[in-house]
């Protein structure tokens, strides 16, 4: 199975998708911190390296059998359209999960309170994640809003959707 996560940063995408892949043993994959590793070896201007990166990682994880949890933003159809012809290459099903934070000053919060467990990660401020492009999902795909809750919450909510989801 491939979990394929998506959402503007500080909405919970992180959080939320270690705490799939350590609930279910899936491998976890996170574009941040691959993207991360190769500024830190001295690439620059990354456009889609990461997410290709990302995209074997998975195949290879795929196609051995176990499941895999992927965490990126996943803002444009392209890259989420590439998740899913990864699924399809490895002959496993996949479910698309869209983290979003309804509540703008709550999401604000949020992008400027944050930290980073990635070392050397420059986060994004305020004005970068609200101008940066995010395309609509035009795919069925569970959507789970973050405002107003716990990390706590909505792990719980996650785990009902995915089980809802499980028995259609």
């Amino acid at each position: 199975m491939l979990y394929i996560f998506g959402g503007l940063p500080a909405t919970g995408k992180s959080e939320l998708s270690k705490y799939l892949a350590s609930s279910i043993g899936a491998v976890y994959i996170r574009i941040d911190t691959i993207e991360q590793e190769l500024r830190n070896a001295g690439f620059k201007n990354l456009y889609d390296e990461g997410y290709k990166i990302a995209f074997s990682t998975a195949l290879d994880n795929l196609r051995n059998g176990l499941s895999v949890v992927a965490d990126s933003t996943n803002p444009v159809v392209e890259s989420r359209q590439a998740w899913i012809s990864i699924a399809k290459q490895a002959e496993v099903p996949y479910k698309e999960i869209e983290i979003i934070c309804s509540n703008t000053s709550e999401h604000r919060s949020r992008v400027e309170s944050r930290k980073t467990d990635i070392p050397n990660l420059v986060l994004p401020n305020w004005e970068s994640v609200i101008s940066r492009e995010y395309q609509l999902w035009h795919t069925a795909h569970i959507v789970l809003d973050t405002a107003g809750k716990t990390p706590e919450q909505s792990k719980q909510e996650l785990s009902k959707l995915l089980h809802s989801r499980n028995k259609t």
